[in-house]
Parts: C-alpha cells; sequence; structure tokens
C-alpha cells in the first residue's frame, strides 16, 4: 500500500502546512488505489460526485462537503474527474501542536480521531465560501512570505479550526464546554500510543496518574461518553484496520492486540458491531458497508 508523506518542500515558508487547489493534487485523487499519508487532512469539496472508503467507512462525496481524515487512515476515492472540484488544508500533527503552543491541540478537534459521528460534514454555499476564502488568504501568506507572514498564517489557521470544530460539535449535538483539566484530550492521545497492548481503563488512569473516576468524569464531561465505550470504539477501529489491510490471521491479529485467544478477540468484535469477522469482511467487499 502507498504511503504518502508530507513534502516540507513544498511549504512556501518556515510553516509545516500546505493549502491548495484539488488540480495539485488530482491524480491522487482519481486513482482508486488504497493508500494512507502521516498527515492531517481537510478537504473542502465545493463541486464533487461520488464517495470515499475511508478505512471502513463509506462516505458520500457531494458539493459543500467538509472531509476530516486524520493520519494513518486507509483511504479509496472513487470520484468523478470531471465533477470534482475543491481546497485542501494538510498539515502534520507536531507541527500544528507547537504552532499553537498545545501540545493536545489536535485532539480537541472532535473531528479528528472520530470513532462514533461522521468524518465529513455538510455545509451552506455561504459556509463553504467562507471557509475557502479563509484558505486563499493563508495560501497568498504561503506563497508571498512577509515579515509577519507567520502570525497572520497563526491567526487564520486557529480561527477556521475552532469554527469547524463548533460547526461539528453544533451539528452532531456534542459538548463543547471549557474543559477543568486536560484528561479526555490526554486520554485521546495515550489511546493512539497503547491501544495495540492496553485495553483496560484503569491502565490508562494509571498512566495520567489519575483514578478511573476521575478519568471517567472527564472523559464524559468533554465527549458525551465513557471512557470506556471511547476505548472499546478505537478497539474495534483497530480490529477492522488490521482485518482490512493486513494479511493477517484473526489469531495473528487477536496476538497483535493482546488478546490472550483469538476466541475473546472475535466475541468482543460481535459484541461491539453484531457481526463476525467474517461478516464484516463480506460486506466490505459486496460493497455494504454504511
Amino acid at each position: 500500500m502507498k504511503n504518502i508523506k508530507f513534502d516540507k518542500t513544498q511549504c512556501g515558508v518556515e510553516v509545516l502546512l500546505r493549502v491548495g487547489s484539488g488540480d495539485e493534487l488530482e491524480e491522487v485523487f482519481v486513482d482508486t488505489n488504497v493508500y494512507k499519508t502521516d498527515y492531517f487532512e481537510i478537504l473542502f469539496f465545493k463541486k464533487a460526485r461520488g464517495y470515499l472508503l475511508l478505512n471502513d467507512r463509506k462516505i458520500s462525496i457531494k458539493n459543500n462537503t467538509i472531509v476530516f481524515i486524520s493520519p494513518f487512515q486507509k483511504r479509496q476515492w472513487k470520484l468523478d474527474a470531471h465533477q470534482l472540484n475543491f481546497t485542501f488544508l494538510i498539515f502534520q500533527e507536531d507541527f500544528l501542536n507547537d504552532f499553537f503552543s498545545d501540545k493536545l491541540f489536535t485532539y480537541r478537534l472532535l473531528f479528528f480521531y472520530q470513532f462514533d459521528y461522521p468524518l465529513s460534514m455538510a455545509v451552506t454555499d455561504e459556509e463553504m465560501q467562507k471557509a475557502c476564502t479563509i484558505l486563499t488568504e493563508i495560501n497568498g501568506e504561503l506563497k508571498q512570505t512577509k515579515l509577519d507572514s507567520e502570525h497572520i498564517i497563526r491567526s487564520l489557521l486557529y480561527y477556521l479550526l475552532l469554527k469547524l470544530n463548533r460547526d461539528y460539535a453544533f451539528k452532531n449535538k456534542l459538548p463543547l464546554e471549557k474543559p477543568e483539566n486536560n484528561y479526555a484530550y490526554e486520554f485521546k492521545k495515550l489511546l493512539e500510543l497503547h491501544i495495540n497492548e492496553k485495553q483496560r481503563v484503569s491502565e490508562y488512569a494509571s498512566l495520567l496518574g489519575i483514578s478511573r473516576i476521575t478519568l471517567n468524569k472527564a472523559i464524559q464531561s468533554q465527549f458525551g461518553a465513557t471512557a470506556s465505550h471511547f476505548l472499546k470504539q478505537r478497539l474495534v477501529f483497530e480490529i477492522k484496520n488490521f482485518l482490512l489491510h493486513s494479511q493477517l490471521t484473526v489469531a495473528e491479529i487477536a496476538n497483535e492486540l493482546n488478546f490472550s485467544e483469538s476466541n475473546h478477540l472475535m466475541r468482543f468484535f460481535k459484541s461491539q458491531t453484531g457481526k463476525t469477522t467474517t461478516e464484516f469482511l463480506a460486506h466490505y467487499q459486496n460493497g455494504t458497508i454504511k
């Protein structure tokens, strides 16, 4: 599988992000092969027709659709090349966290590392135009650098991402409260780092140096779900990822994910998805996933 890495040489200034017209990446989006990237992507489709297979999800792509993709998610595009007009915003996690002096910034954005809610958002013509105007300003600063370009880029990007986050929360009825602490966001980050070997909430509470009750309260307050639910959804995602994009057997996947037996993995998967691993793969191959 092709792994596309962030190309620092394409950046206009000492800012590791790119903004541009879809024409610059058209060959990727009309290619139907599966690939992944090592960076975040937000894609603003002003005009489009088709769909995206993102890991195990099928996402309909229409006019005025915004799509949010986290690093290393496997994707396969099925788009009409004659009905395609979009703008892209791409960046790496470490850059963004450093840029805003917040090591957890990307984890505060509800549309990244999301397993319960859509990875796309329909917007109005006006909302799309406003977002693209901001992106055009950012691109102008990247291409024609001035003394204060970095500060202008930072302010425009911060506004755009927080506005998208607010709109996403509103459309999906998600809480958007100011956190009392960072435990919820730190938990999300730790899941990405340790999900293969740690599958108990108590283990993450221990890593954070807090009680399980305190962690669960923070998750419930910030995301409206329990810590156990978050962990299970992330583990299901990892199992699906192995099933779809590796050559490993179920027994080998169970070993990779620290299950004592393959039967335990299969029971867990069935309890969370309502399907056996075999049924899940059959639905995916038949194109009946949602």
